[in-house]
């Protein structure tokens, strides 16, 4: 079921933008901790961008860390000026599209889960009564969340390059539930170099090309053939396997690999000539993937890894480096045995879990995957504590900057008022994934009551 009036309420909240960007004057949004780190903050951003133009590293001290590709194209619009306007209001209205870009991806993609899921739900006779209980259009809640989060506006108007970095990853998506191979690597290796987190990614998008969109699991289709088999003896023994669902192809992913190699040559080699003679390849890797790694910068954000650092004794720093990031790629196989059968579900519990736990997380890593947790409408229409997460978030998002402000500027709080606020935000992320996952599992559990039936 479409979304009525589903084109005005996107174009209105591009237009939103704009009112914000062309007449919202200075937010003063590129300043809160909560939408700029030190990788995606657009100020940086243009201090590296003078430092190249006098013929400097733009990784000469501690001021720039993101990537060569986007000196090149935010740079120079960081130079120029508008009158009556913010500094880097063409960067803001660059982000609008990217936005618009985005939530357009979003919404193909869950036009191509919903039909998977229409086609898998027909193929177990189960289009009825799964659909009498809820069936909505995924893709365009997907987009409109997307589009209308609070958190991707100020992302957006908040002068950060968080939604470059988000329009990859959904690029990457859409590539791979399409099975479009180029177009999934692009994603990939650009998300992969913007933010070094999407790397693991790499296993959802494998399962996208190789065994296609999410699916329920392979067990309830040879349920159902079974149960034919057991009814049905009358077409010489043949029974209604589901030999469709469950086979791995192996072209897509060497094409995926083939074009990541690509890809990352060609990123490479643009890398270069960017830094010829104002730094190197060396150096952009030491001060983009080691500073992320590494956890040198320790200005406060809504994650909880810069109080522990500058709390720990620095003989420990080493070992909690390696347990922190290691804590990410511990969960990767389990989750992916257990939800290979739903990689786009699972893409979205990785990129939750990578917002929860990177080393600078940011308000547009919440709405990357609170936009993606959109195309899972039908599947997590019973999820359990949906009220308390809600205004939890809502609380978080109005307690965080009062916090900042009471630490910060009033002097009447320490920094324990802040990181309360971070630790609370951290919590309710890690009770949404696990929510999020039981409700799926449960899901996949109906539907193989439903086939026994």
């Amino acid at each position: 079921m479409e979304i009525r009036h589903y084109w005005s309420m996107a174009v209105a909240a591009v237009g939103f933008r704009l009112v914000l960007v062309l007449f919202g004057g200075d937010l003063h949004l590129a300043s809160r901790p909560e939408v700029s780190t030190p990788l995606t903050s657009l100020r940086r951003l243009a201090e590296g961008y003078w430092l190249k133009q006098v013929s400097m590293s733009p990784y000469s001290g501690s001021m720039y860390h993101g990537s060569p590709l986007l000196l090149s194209v935010l740079g120079p619009l960081t130079s120029k000026r508008s009158g009556g306007h913010h500094s880097h209001i063409y960067c803001s209205l660059v982000f609008v599209a990217v936005d618009f870009i985005a939530a357009m991806l979003i919404r193909s993609t869950g036009r191509t889960l919903q039909m998977a899921r229409n086609r898998s739900l027909k193929s177990l006779d189960l289009t009825k009564s799964v659909n009498n209980s809820v069936n909505v259009s995924a893709g365009d809640t997907a987009s409109l969340i997307y589009l209308w989060n609070p958190w991707t506006i100020i992302t957006c108007v908040g002068s950060c390059t968080s939604p470059i970095e988000n329009l990859m990853v959904v690029i990457m998506l859409h590539g791979a539930c399409s099975r479009l191979a180029p177009l999934a690597a692009f994603g990939y290796v650009m998300a992969t170099h913007l933010s070094l987190y999407p790397a693991i990614l790499i296993l959802p998008v494998a399962l996208l090309l190789g065994y296609g969109p999410d699916t329920p699991p392979t067990k309830v289709f040879l349920q159902k053939g079974l149960s034919a088999n057991k009814i049905d003896m009358s077409d010489n023994g043949k029974g209604t396997s589901q030999k469709g669902f469950g086979q791995f192809s192996w072209k897509p992913i060497l094409h995926f690999i083939l074009w990541v190699f690509i890809w990352s040559c060609y990123v490479l080699s643009l890398n270069s000539i960017i830094l010829n003679k104002v730094g190197g390849l060396q150096e952009m890797f030491e001060k983009t993937y080691g500073f992320i790694l590494t956890v040198k910068d320790l200005s406060p954000n809504i994650g909880v890894l810069w109080y522990f650092f500058a709390e720990v004794f620095d003989f420990f720093r080493s070992f909690f480096l390696i347990v922190f990031n290691m804590n990410i790629i511990f969960m990767v196989l389990p989750l992916a045995i257990r939800l290979k059968h739903r990689p786009c579900f699972l893409a979205f519990v990785y990129t939750a879990i990578v917002a929860m736990l990177k080393s600078y997380p940011s308000a547009g890593d919440s709405a990357l995957y609170l936009g993606l947790l959109g195309l899972f409408a039908n599947e997590l229409a019973e999820m359990q504590f949906t009220f308390f997460l809600f205004f939890g978030y809502i609380g978080v998002s109005l307690l965080s900057p009062v916090m900042h402000n009471l630490w910060i500027w009033r002097g009447t709080g320490n920094a324990n008022f802040y990181f309360a606020t971070g630790l609370a935000y951290t919590c309710l992320q890690t009770v949404l994934v696990v929510e999020t996952v039981s409700s799926m599992i449960k899901h996949d559990r109906k539907l193989r009551l439903l086939t026994k039936a």
